[in-house]
């Protein structure tokens, strides 16, 4: 069972409520436009914007600021940034591999906004190619538990459509797959009637390094301030904690 996984969903939860909500917001709209520029504005024949867009709804973005990114993007309106997706390398505590992945107009502010929050928070950048080969480019559906849901009642709607896992994380379940198949399994969900929270493409490392309170503690708190950088869209790491370690962060 991922940490990393368990983390990421227990902040994603905190985040539509607290303060970072705006910022939250920003990023996801920022996808939804960079989708709508690469595949066009109709969710219908791009998946990658019709999964943005779901993943926004989900996180309460307002459907008028969903539409002006549709247009932005697709060129129906004009104002739109010219975004570039940019992958930086880094460890953090403990030997922790990372990812860091940005989407931004000025490449220059990214460099500089990721190198500050790595060295002021026990981080160090990398080398591109010394961190990227521990993870793989993977599809991840994140469903939400509901009355009578199992794991397996997951596994048999999504087995036939390429899925090649489902991991229980607590709160979700974590449906995974290859990049290809990610829409198949997110359609085959729905022809099941299982309701999801989001489905796209995400670097799954490939082996874990366990921390124990301490080491999480840092490696949340690099990742709070990695997430907090404008241009940073997606952080991804490679540690694991145990739920009680879990349950000890969480209850400050």
């Amino acid at each position: 069972m991922s940490g990393h996984s368990k983390w990421a969903t227990t902040k994603h939860k905190k985040a539509v409520i607290d303060a970072k909500r705006g910022k939250m917001f920003a990023k996801l709209i920022k996808n939804i436009e960079v989708a709508a520029r690469t595949g066009g504005g109709d969710p219908a024949g791009n998946p990658t914007l019709y999964d943005a867009i779901q993943k926004a709804k989900k996180s309460s973005v307002p459907n008028n600021n969903i539409d002006s990114a549709v247009k932005r993007g697709s060129g129906a309106d004009t104002g739109g940034a010219e975004y570039v997706t940019i992958m930086y390398e880094g460890y953090g505590p403990n030997g922790v591999a990372m990812l860091v992945e940005c989407l931004s107009d000025n490449r220059n502010r990214a460099a500089m906004e990721v190198r500050t929050a790595m060295s002021r928070n026990n981080g160090t950048m990398a080398d591109p190619g010394s961190v990227a080969y521990l993870f793989n480019r993977k599809g991840v559906v994140i469903v939400p538990k509901a009355d009578g849901l199992t794991e397996d009642t997951v596994l048999e709607a999504v087995l036939e459509a390429g899925a090649e896992e489902v991991n229980d994380q607590g709160e979700v379940f974590e449906v995974v797959s290859e990049p290809t198949d990610l829409v198949a399994v997110r359609t085959a969900l729905v022809d099941a009637s299982i309701d999801y929270d989001s489905a796209e493409a995400q670097f799954v490392p490939s082996m874990n390094v366990p921390l124990e309170e301490e080491g999480a503690r840092k490696i949340f708190k690099l990742i709070d301030a990695l997430e907090d950088c404008d241009d940073v869209q997606n952080v991804y790491a490679n540690f694991d904690v145990s739920d009680e370690v879990m349950e000890l962060v969480n209850a400050e």
